[in-house]
């Protein structure tokens, strides 16, 4: 449907018209009083400011505007300024002034609503001032300021509050100039207080300054809640014992110190007094607990109490039970970020002996902290199954979150442990990555987790791979074991590999960690090589003795022989030393062969020829005379002749010997009988001068 011409020109001027309404709504009325202490309008004047929601990114101007009765209109401009101040020639005291404040920007312009007052009415005094206080009982006292300014008193308010309260207890008081606080005050805790008050007719003034004072003190009352820090894990032996800060209403006081009974397991008391007042030693303490820097061994209960300078508690009584392995009874539900920490468990699991245990205790311990630091607990009513802690729980760093039961008694039972992360990073490089054993198909891989602090996250799994193959093996981490390990199968025999394992946390795999291994050979393989090494040794054994009596052998012989090339018997020859040198060669030769020879043919030795003569140089001339050297062949036929002559000599010798007959024929020649020394053996055995002379 079309709009007429009339229209469109009312729609255009809506669009364009200033927002005076909007403007108007958000820019509030003003607020004004004459203060009666120095201020930026000075002493008397009227003071004005106000509230305006503007665009920050568009400039406004305001002014201040009013008007008396029965008189024209008076303005100041503030400029940006939200405050304007009226001056006291502007209007005459005790009597009713119209205030309204105008904005103007490039979107237009807005009024605000008039506030109308009387000027006598809008006297502000300032803050009233504390001038005396005491403990018992607790009061304080103040002066006003009205009399300065010749004015009467109106009223006061009172508002207090301990130092662990957030909120204000406020109080009406009327006329007076002090306090005295009720008997519900308590005993030993420091009081903070303020003060204001009007002057008549007037406003009420600014709060005065916070004043502190404490209230006198008595005896502590109630049990203190002490627990023991056993590390990570929860079951270590060594612990210490810690407990929490009296809370004010317990206190009571100045807490000068604590009084520690230790009952050892051998039946000895040991009483530790240490006192707040002494540097960090025996006993640390931070804001809100403390505990005792002293081994629990040998401990079997402790005893706590905390005194002032009116008395102290009664004993709070913790038995140190023998740690054992954790029972992991159920799970526990851990929730955790970095502000805070939720466990949650099974309520139901528990009710069949809800009665035979008081509560629950729940705490945390940050790994890697030493006994007594980065910890809490919290008791929990054994009706509830949820505890909450908050604070600021460090990244990447693990806790240790364990829950107990403890015994109407004081004895504590636990139940279940989980190490959890406030946030969760990519962890670092598996630690001891190593080949625990080596086969010829398989190989068995062991390493360790690390410390927790470390892992940067709750470690998952660990992933396993040959380089070069496709499979990866994922191994469940198992946060009870200090070292894990994987047997890797389906390898080949006597071949080189490379494995590589990363670890694996809610944030994704770590970086990879390479071993090198090489497998060993097949074992039947390895047998026969060892076969074939012995077989080749004993060979070499038998050559080395073969070669061994050989050479023994051709010593002696040589020994028997006479050297030099002299034509003398060969041993070789003779029937008896064949017979030996068979026998050395067959061992069992022995058995059948006769070991001497009854008749045994001389004509079977060799005459080989010696150089050195048998004779003395000057013995006979022809001994030196050298004849030229024979060729391999005359020698050969020459030994030939040699043997064969020497042959028919002795064989024919031994024939006469055993007839009797001797043959003139071969008996010696003049030569030889002039020799007068020559024996029987040269006869048969020693060459003749001309043999010599042949050779």
């Amino acid at each position: 449907m079309a709009l007429p011409a009339a229209g469109w020109l009312l729609l255009i001027l809506l669009v364009n018209r200033p927002n005076d309404f909007a403007a108007a709504d958000l820019l509030s009325k003003p607020k004004c009083h004459i203060p009666r202490e120095n201020n930026n309008c000075g002493e008397l004047h009227i003071h004005c400011f106000w509230d305006h929601a503007s665009d920050p990114q568009v400039p406004v101007n305001y002014s201040l505007h009013w008007k008396k009765a029965n008189s024209e209109e008076g303005h100041v401009t503030t400029g940006a300024t939200l405050s304007g101040c009226i001056n006291r020639k502007d209007f005459s005291m005790n009597s009713e002034l119209h205030v309204w404040v105008k904005a103007e920007s490039q979107r237009g312009s807005a009024k605000s609503q008039e506030v109308v007052f009387n000027t006598g009415n809008i006297i502000k005094p300032a803050p009233p001032k504390i001038t005396c206080s005491q403990q018992d009982p607790l009061e304080i006292s103040w002066n006003s300021t009205c009399n300065e300014a010749h004015l009467s008193l109106g009223s006061c308010d009172v508002r207090f509050r301990t130092e662990a309260d957030k909120t204000w207890f406020e109080e009406d008081i009327g006329t007076q100039v002090n306090y005295e606080f009720s008997d519900a005050v308590q005993p030993g805790v420091f009081y903070e207080f303020q003060v204001r008050c009007s002057c008549a007719p007037g406003l009420m003034s600014d709060w005065s300054a916070s004043h502190r004072i404490r209230s006198s003190e008595s005896a502590p009352t109630g049990e203190m809640d002490v627990w023991k820090d056993c590390g990570v894990p929860a079951t270590n032996i060594d612990c210490v014992v810690t407990w929490k800060k009296l809370p004010i209403s317990q206190a009571r006081g100045h807490i000068l110190g604590y009084e520690v009974m230790l009952l050892s397991n051998h039946g000895t008391v040991v009483l530790v007094n240490v006192s707040t007042a002494e540097p960090k030693g025996r006993l640390v303490c931070d804001e809100m607990q403390c505990y005792l820097n002293s081994s629990l061994k040998s401990v079997s209960s402790v005893s706590i109490s905390a005194y002032n300078a009116q008395g102290a508690t009664e004993p709070s009584y913790l038995a140190i039970p023998i740690q054992g392995k954790e029972s992991n009874e159920q799970a526990i539900d851990v929730r955790m970020n970095m502000e805070n920490l939720s466990i949650s468990w099974d309520l139901h699991s528990h009710l069949p002996d809800i009665n035979s245990f008081k509560e629950y205790v729940v705490q945390y311990k940050q790994a890697g902290r030493r006994l007594g630091e980065g910890f809490a607990w919290m008791r929990v009513n054994n009706s509830h199954a949820l505890a909450t802690f908050g604070g600021h729980f460090e990244k990447y760093m693990p806790y240790q979150v364990s829950l107990f039961k403890v015994t109407h008694n004081g004895q504590s039972q636990h139940v279940s442990s989980v190490i959890e992360y406030s946030h969760h990073g990519t962890p670092l490089k598996v630690p001891s990555f190593k080949v625990s054993s080596i086969a010829d198909t398989h190989v068995t891989l062991s390493w360790e987790p690390g410390p927790l602090t470390i892992q940067k996250g709750q470690i998952l799994s660990y992933q396993i791979g040959v380089e070069g193959q496709m499979a990866v093996y994922n191994v469940t981490h198992s946060p009870q074991d200090t070292s894990q390990t994987f047997e890797l199968q389906d390898l080949k025999p006597d071949q080189e590999y490379e494995v590589w394992i990363k670890a694996v946390t809610k944030a994704g795999p770590g970086p990879n960690v390479i071993v090198k291994f090489k497998t060993k050979q097949q074992e039947h393989l390895h047998a026969q090589s060892h076969i074939l090494a012995l077989l080749l040794l004993v060979c070499l054994l038998v050559i080395l003795g073969c070669l061994s009596i050989s050479l023994s052998f051709h010593r002696r012989t040589s020994k028997m022989c006479v050297c030099l090339n002299e034509r003398v018997p060969d041993p070789h020859n003779s029937t008896i030393f064949k017979m030996m040198q068979y026998q050395m060669t067959d061992p069992l030769a022995w058995i059948c062969t006769p070991i001497c020879e009854p008749h045994p043919t001389i004509s079977f030795l060799e005459v080989v020829a010696i150089q050195r003569s048998w004779y003395g140089k000057d013995s006979h001339p022809e001994a030196q005379t050298t004849k030229p050297p024979l060729s391999s062949g005359q020698r050969d036929q020459t030994h030939r002749c040699a043997r064969e002559e020497y042959k028919k000599m002795v064989d024919s010798d031994e024939e006469k010997g055993m007839s009797g007959v001797v043959d003139t024929e071969d008996s010696w020649n003049s030569e030889e009988e002039e020799e007068g020394f020559a024996s029987g053996y040269e006869k048969h055995f020693m060459p003749t001068s001309v043999d010599i002379l042949e050779v």
